[in-house]
């Protein structure tokens, strides 16, 4: 069975949140992994990696997976109606509608997350709840066919948790153990709640900026959004 997945590339995606599910899905027998962008030429990701588009939103097959990665450059596409109607319209026939971090803001943007979980990155996961989302502070969320995966490095755990609804268990297992998935990260800072006080302090000072903005964008789309930046319960 051949499987279609598409991953939307753009300015300033955080790479990880694509190359991570990216690698997952490569593995996948039988899978074609479509990097997909308004045109061909490349693209400079949020810390500098470049990355080929392999097809334009115009040109790109059916898809049976559709992908959002997140980043900065989410704040562009929110509004940015060709690239809405895409995702809207992918949605329709895609078996999975999916996203990475905060990607889900696109989706949000693009109307498909009223009355679903999903999830995102903490630091904009009460975002959600202003597109009609029930936030859901896991890895991965699934409701329906709309899957959803965390910040960054989570985009690893939601392509598994996607491989095994797509082609079964054991090969999901089989292409962890290729990729020696086995986290054991070397601090327990890695969420709001196991971080120390002051790392999260850091952290959220070193984000408050593109936090405002981002709020800001969410509430001009939606007209509305959390006037205090906080946690919804898991």
């Amino acid at each position: 069975m051949s499987l279609h997945i598409g991953l939307l590339a753009f300015p300033n995606v955080q790479q990880l949140d694509l190359t991570a599910p990216y690698e997952v899905f490569a593995m996948i027998p039988a899978a074609t992994v479509h990097l997909v962008a308004a045109g061909l030429d490349p693209i400079r990701s949020a810390t500098g990696l470049v990355l080929a588009p392999t097809v334009t939103m115009a040109g790109c097959p059916a898809l049976d997976v559709l992908c959002v990665p997140g980043g900065v450059g989410v704040n562009a596409l929110m509004t940015d109606p060709v690239v809405l109607a895409f995702v809207r319209e992918r949605a329709k026939t895609a078996r999975f509608v999916t996203s990475v971090c905060t990607g889900a803001l696109v989706l949000g943007a693009a109307g498909l997350l009223r009355g679903r979980r999903a999830t995102t990155h903490w630091a904009s996961l009460d975002l959600l709840a202003a597109f009609g989302a029930t936030p859901v502070a896991e890895r991965v969320v699934r409701d329906g066919n709309l899957v959803t995966g965390g910040g960054v490095t989570a985009g690893i755990d939601f392509a598994l948790a996607l491989a095994a609804e797509l082609v079964g268990q054991g090969e999901a297992e089989a292409i962890q153990l290729g990729l020696e998935y086995a986290p054991a990260p070397p601090f327990d800072a890695g969420t709001p709640d196991t971080a120390a006080a002051p790392v999260l302090a850091a952290a959220r000072a070193r984000l408050a900026a593109s936090r405002a903005a981002r709020e800001a964008l969410v509430r001009s789309i939606t007209g509305r959004a959390p006037e205090v930046w906080g946690e919804p319960e898991s």
